[in-house]
């Protein structure tokens, strides 16, 4: 059914629901699945300031690829940049859906931004809005 999906992950319990829906629609789908993790940096006169480190992110993808591997489901890690901002970070993942080419988009119904997703909208409602391909929600 999908030849290739993006889980999107940010690290919260929230996202780490979505693995395991990853693995049931990768192993029926014989699909091979994308995680993908957006970081976050701010641009100001003094420089460029990084949200999280890259560490840090790899370590999120890393964890989420091996969880996908140890139940028999191809994975590979990408790790994209944005800038700090509403509707960036959504952006970001269906841009990595689309260069994909991927037919399922998996992710958390909310991520480590809580309070922000509340007043800005949530990652997850945008990708909703804006995405061409269809979007599986964890809860």
């Amino acid at each position: 059914m999908f030849e290739k999906i993006v889980l999107a992950v940010d690290g919260s319990e929230q996202s780490q629901k979505a693995v395991p829906l990853a693995v049931d629609v990768g192993k029926k789908s014989g699909s091979e699945v994308v995680v993908v993790h957006v970081r976050e940096h701010l641009v100001d006169l003094g420089g460029v300031w990084e949200q999280e480190s890259q560490s840090r992110a790899a370590a999120i993808v890393d964890g989420a690829c091996k969880q996908l591997e140890e139940a028999g489901v191809a994975s590979r890690a990408a790790v994209r940049r944005s800038l700090a901002g509403s509707g960036r970070i959504a952006q970001e993942i269906i841009d990595c859906a689309d260069e994909e080419e991927a037919g399922l988009i998996v992710m958390g119904s909310r991520g480590v931004s809580n309070l922000r997703g509340l007043l800005l909208g949530s990652v997850a409602h945008k990708v909703l809005q804006l995405s061409s391909q269809p979007v599986l929600i964890a809860r």
